[in-house]
């Protein structure tokens, strides 16, 4: 009877139905395809009628979950705090409504955040540290994560954050919207985008480079044989790769010819200019000076992030150097990443309609959660900034509000010591749309290194900000930092700040971007005044 259940045969919603029964979460069709797709669970049938086998469905899932917490414990030590890893939520849980509005770098998961600051208790968190009301502090904001977090449980917050364009990324999640008059915005725009002679070459250009590609890789790269076969090891991928990547450099040139699609600028003095193409510049340039005319300028900003989500999807580069920019390229290129022939982008069309929906939509979600509370981020140096002064500049009314209660405490996750040169992630940005960079101001970046004097000088700077924040916060203040302290700097820091750590919760990263997919933590120090 064992053999015969084992054995079944489940189709693909079956299959999901099943997988979230055995998991204890969400399993959808899609997660089940995705398995079948790049090769991890061998289909059986036809198209028409998929079906895969629930014992190797069973045996996927035994050989990930019951590895994982044992794998990483070993490498990363018996005191990783499982429960933080919040491995029970799928991507789309941790990147929930705003929080996927613009790509960023180093960012904190939601579920992190409300965990500390809502008013559960449990084994680990064994009490309460924020309540509604009240005000928390984020001097490394970014893109905003606990200020949305914050006003989803009713609590106020500032942010600061030495990024301009950081700031405004933040503020743009956090704002209110009149989404009917969005919408009509972004039709109107989009419209004129698509009826301009200027650019019609170049759509359709792009339109039947996508469809040779499709019927190209339909017949030399059919999903989901190829990745099984690579997994087999009956195709070695990387002649396989290039000998069909060369065979479809002919169509492509072909093509590129016949249309002139424009490529690179000589001598490119700007980010913009090394990495995108320039017909794709023109599109950009098209659609920001259309944003500039719009009055509302809660729409205007929207869109104007909506334009560098775009812009940023749209670099000439391949999907495997999409977050670590490597060098730009101009021709068709085997992608290991899709296993198949893959382009560079020649419009900005799809991603603008595509980014522009996916806005919207994002924006009504969080509409729905929205409490009425007050959040911000101030561009300015957290070492230096005078808070009171700054927040009455943009709101007198929260300032003295805040002068008088005083802050609660912070939760923020502090830039580590040189990995992110967090201007450059949006270098695009800065070159069209007028921000002012700071750079040099920027705490730990990657270009002044992990060496002693970048440590040394690390350490002495995240300490001055919490001594700057300290003049701001309650006598009985919590203070969560979240960091990969692998240079064991946050004992000295707390030092420095007149504050000591009464509790460290170390957990796993497990949904990291970067190609290192290895076994990696951080921690969440817990300050209080010494």
């Amino acid at each position: 009877m064992q053999k015969k259940t084992a054995s079944k045969c489940l189709t693909i919603k079956e299959a999901s139905l099943w997988a979230s029964n055995y998991l204890g979460k969400e399993i959808t069709t899609s997660n089940i395809s995705y398995l079948i797709q790049y090769g991890h669970i061998r289909r059986i049938g036809s198209n028409g009628s998929s079906q895969i086998s629930k014992s190797d469905l069973e045996k996927y899932y035994n050989f990930i979950n019951k590895s994982k917490e044992t794998a990483w414990k070993e490498k990363l030590g018996e005191d990783l705090n499982w429960k933080l890893s919040f491995d029970n939520l799928k991507e789309s849980d941790t990147t929930k409504h705003i929080h996927r509005l613009h790509p960023y770098k180093g960012k904190f998961i939601p579920q992190l955040v409300e965990y500390f600051l809502d008013g559960h208790t449990d084994e680990l968190k064994k009490e309460t540290f924020f309540k509604k009301e009240d005000i928390v502090l984020d001097p490394f904001c970014g893109s905003g994560t606990t200020l949305a977090q914050a006003n989803e449980l009713g609590i106020n917050a500032i942010g600061i954050d030495i990024s301009a364009f950081n700031s405004f990324i933040a503020n743009c999640k956090i704002n209110t919207y009149d989404v009917i008059s969005l919408e009509k915005e972004i039709k109107n725009i989009t419209g004129k985008l698509l009826t301009n002679s200027q650019f019609a070459e170049n759509i359709e250009f792009e339109q039947i480079l996508i469809k040779k590609l499709k019927d190209f890789n339909d017949k030399y790269f059919p999903v989901p044989d190829f990745k099984r076969k690579i997994k087999c090891s009956l195709i070695d991928e990387n002649s396989y790769g290039q000998e069909k990547e060369k065979q479809f450099s002919v169509i492509y040139k072909n093509l590129t010819a016949k249309y002139e699609a424009e490529l690179f600028k000589n001598n490119p003095a700007t980010f913009t200019d090394k990495w995108y193409f320039k017909n794709i510049i023109n599109e950009i340039n098209f659609i920001f000076e259309e944003i500039k005319k719009i009055k509302d300028l809660n729409n205007k900003n929207i869109l104007v992030l909506i334009l560098s989500r775009a812009m940023r999807s749209c670099r000439a580069t391949t999907h495997s150097d999409l977050a670590t920019l490597i060098k730009p390229i101009s021709e068709t290129y085997y992608c290991p990443k899709h296993g198949k022939i893959c382009k560079p982008i020649f419009s900005i069309v799809k991603w603008w309609k595509t980014y522009s929906k996916d806005t919207i939509a994002r924006l009504k979600d969080f509409s729905k959660l929205k409490t009425n509370t007050y959040q911000y981020c101030l561009t300015g140096d957290s070492r230096t900034i005078d808070i009171d002064y700054a927040l009455s500049k943009k709101n007198k009314l929260f300032a003295d509000i805040l002068n008088e209660k005083k802050i609660s405490g912070i939760f923020s996750s502090p830039p580590y010591v040189g990995l992110i040169d967090y201007h450059e992630q949006h270098a695009y940005a800065y070159d069209i749309f007028g921000f002012k960079r700071n750079d040099e101001f920027e705490i730990g970046p990657l270009f002044k290194g992990q060496g002693k004097k970048a440590k040394t000088n690390y350490l002495e700077d995240i300490a001055r900000v919490l001594n700057n924040c300290k003049k701001y916060l309650k006598s009985n203040y919590n203070v969560f930092l979240v960091a990969n302290d692998k240079y064991n700097l946050y004992p000295k820091i707390a030092q420095k700040a007149k504050m000591k750590i009464v509790n460290a919760f170390k957990r796993p990263v497990l949904n990291r971007t970067e190609k290192d997919k290895g076994a990696y933590s951080e921690t969440i120090f817990h300050l209080r005044e010494n």
